[in-house]
Formats: C-alpha cells, structure tokens, sequence
C-alpha cells in the first residue's frame, strides 16, 4: 500500500480526544491533524516523538492533515487503524498470505451474521468459503513482542464469536492480526487488558477458528506486508 501523497514529518506535541493530534511540521506550522485511531495508542502518543503526517486536498475535509506514522528507537510505527485492510487486499490478491493463497475471489466488507460485516471473504471454486477478520496491531510494552488489544474491545469479541458461527456451519473463519511495526518477532493476546477478548480468542480457536499474525514492512512512502510472527499465549 502506497501513501497517495508525500508524507510531511512533524513532531507530536499532544494526542486528544482520541481523534486529535497537535504537531508542528518541519517547516515551523502548527497544525492539528486527524488520528484515525481509537485505541489507547500506549507508547506512540508522548509529546516530543517525530511523526508523519498526510495531507488532503479534499476541500470538504474539516481536518487537511491525518496522523500516519510515529518514530521510534525501533522503527517506524503505523497508527492510521484505516491501512490494514488496505494492506491485507492487496496481499490476497497478490497471493502473498499463503495460508489464503488458494483462494481467486476476494471480496472485502460483506454482510454476515447478525450485525457484522466481514473484513474479507474469500471463495474459490471447490473450497469452502473463508472469512477473514484482520486486527490492527501496535502495542509492544516489551522489547520484540506485540500485543492485541491495546484496550478493551466487545466488538473485537463479537467478530470471534461470529467467524466460530461460520466455522459451525462448515466455511473456514481466520482472524488475521496485522501488527503495523517491524520491530516485532513474536504475538500474543493481552489478556490483563481484555480478559473477555482472550477468553472469546481461546474460545474461537477450540471451535476451529485459524489465528495468523504477520508484520509489515514500513517506510515514509509505503506499508507493506511482513514476514508471519509467531503467535504465543
């Protein structure tokens, strides 16, 4: 997935009401930029970090400018919540998730179960369908291991209680967490932060659901997928 536009680095000066951020660009302006993020953002929203920012030309925007990534020691982080489905498409239409690669029809946002839609389905003539749900993944709070959630989430709980539903009635089902950081070699749940979520994870994993996690490659110009990370407990 490429940025459709060049990215303008800045430094954070405060992250707010969830969906707000105040950063000064390189140049000097002053600027206040939208977080598409609803999560907690632990680590990746301190005053001071440098960040990079789009910028808009649609005129019917109230905000030009949308938080993208953050710098760290580590590497570059992505918090935009709205790129991993981006990244995910295009994997699966390029065959690059080989535990989905045999499927040909990838459809995005289809309607399922009660009140759901899923993130992707996947179908190919002689294979049952597949429904796939991806997580966005950014909490490390130590060195070399991501985490997911980063706060708690009854609708992250719900979509495992429906991929099961879907397992139930004979279609594979996979939750995808795509972790937006390359500084990461190994996944697990976090449990202290969502024991419903990782009560609901272990729940849809013994019903058949398939769990995949993988990294990304991230740069100031694009956001790739990575290489697949192991998922512990």
């Amino acid at each position: 997935m490429h940025f459709p536009s060049i990215l303008v680095r800045g430094t954070l000066v405060r992250r707010y009401k969830r969906f707000l951020s105040d950063i000064i660009l390189e140049t000097g302006e002053a600027i206040t930029a939208h977080c598409a993020n609803p999560g907690a953002m632990t680590g990746l929203n301190m005053p001071g970090l440098p960040v990079w920012v789009s910028k808009s030309d649609d005129p019917k925007r109230k905000l030009a400018y949308s938080l993208e990534l953050v710098e760290l020691p580590t590497g570059i982080v992505g918090i935009n919540t709205a790129h991993p489905n981006r990244i995910v498409a295009e994997a699966l239409r390029a065959r690059q998730i080989p535990e989905l690669a045999a499927y040909d029809c990838v459809r995005p946002e289809v309607k399922y179960a009660e009140k759901s839609r899923v993130d992707f389905l996947l179908s190919a003539e002689g294979r049952p369908d597949c429904y796939v749900e991806v997580k966005n993944v950014h909490l490390v709070r130590r060195a070399g291991h991501a985490e997911f959630p980063d706060s708690v989430t009854t609708r992250g709980a719900r979509h495992l209680n429906d991929l099961s539903a879907m397992v139930a009635a004979g279609h594979r089902a996979a939750m995808l967490y795509l972790v937006q950081r390359a500084d990461c070699t190994e996944f697990s749940l976090a449990a202290d932060i969502d024991p419903a979520y990782a009560a609901a994870f272990d729940t849809a994993r013994n019903a058949g659901v398939e769990a995949l996690c993988y990294a990304t490659v991230i740069t100031p110009t694009s956001i790739e997928l990575g290489r697949p990370l192991p998922i512990g407990h």
